[in-house]
């Protein structure tokens, strides 16, 4: 009978791990180093999101369409056109048309919020029939304004006004072609009104409080409170007769600049 001994492994040499126990190989921080030839067991990393798309150097993201972006010049230049267009009965959508420029174009260059090429502007121009130098007409032109005060306009003394007649200005801007000139005109009872006058250009007056027959050239107007008049200057006008006094009119006269005179001196 054959007698069957188990071979015992021998003990290690001291110092040299057990090959047959893993506790032999942890050190006493308690992990567990690579071994040499194996994969270590790592989580997975995420695949890689495609990139943003690039967004353009003239994007307009997070820019509000309707604030104007621009600056003196885009404003002037889009007073311009807006100017010339509505001068000459012209949609948006029409002079987009004749420029070969967008409606939205168009409207963006109105409101100054976009700054326009050199070539844009002489398709504005062009398609207005203006040169190119009338969009910036203006550019360096300070904007004026004339605040009066109720009753702070300055009373000018005026044929009449010794006998019941007041002619107080509501002040004037200077301006190269023409001179709009607004006044407030009183007519107390019993006002000497038989002086009649002639100027260059346009008048129009508004009756504020009265009633009277005001003539101009050969026809009368019987006028009221709320009642108006437009009407060539340079036919002989003014009060024939007060029907209820104090008659207050506001009169605009728009006259040639260089004129000298509103005609009611």
């Amino acid at each position: 009978m054959l007698s069957m001994t188990a071979q015992v492994p021998s003990a290690p040499a001291p110092g040299e791990p057990d090959p047959l126990s893993e506790t032999a190989a942890v050190p006493l921080g308690g992990r567990v180093p690579p071994v040499e030839g194996r994969q270590q067991g790592t989580t997975a990393a995420p695949p890689a999101a495609d990139p943003a798309p690039a967004i353009p150097a003239d994007s307009s993201v997070g820019e509000d369409p309707e604030e104007p972006v621009g600056g003196r010049l885009e404003r002037s230049i889009g007073d311009q056109v807006k100017f010339y267009r509505t001068a000459l009965g012209m949609t948006a959508t029409e002079l987009a048309s004749v420029t070969g420029l967008s409606k939205a174009m168009i409207s963006k260059i109105e409101r100054a919020a976009t700054s326009c090429s050199l070539k844009t502007l002489d398709l504005l121009a062009t398609g207005l029939g203006i040169p190119v130098t009338e969009l910036f007409r203006g550019l360096d032109r300070k904007h004026q304004a004339v605040h009066t005060a109720a009753g702070e306009g300055a009373v000018v003394v005026r044929s009449g006004s010794a006998s019941g007649v007041e002619y107080r200005t509501l002040g004037a801007l200077p301006h190269r072609t023409k001179s709009m000139r607004p006044a407030l005109i009183t007519f107390a009872e019993g006002a000497d009104i038989s002086e009649t006058f002639q100027h260059p250009g346009s008048e129009f007056i508004h009756v504020l409080a009265g009633a009277l027959v005001y003539a101009h050239g050969d026809r009368r107007y019987h006028l009221r409170t709320g009642d108006s008049l437009y009407f060539d200057g340079e036919a002989p006008h003014g009060v024939a007769q007060l029907l209820a006094t104090p008659v207050r009119m506001l009169s605009v006269v728009d006259a040639p600049a260089g004129s000298g005179s509103d005609g009611h001196n």
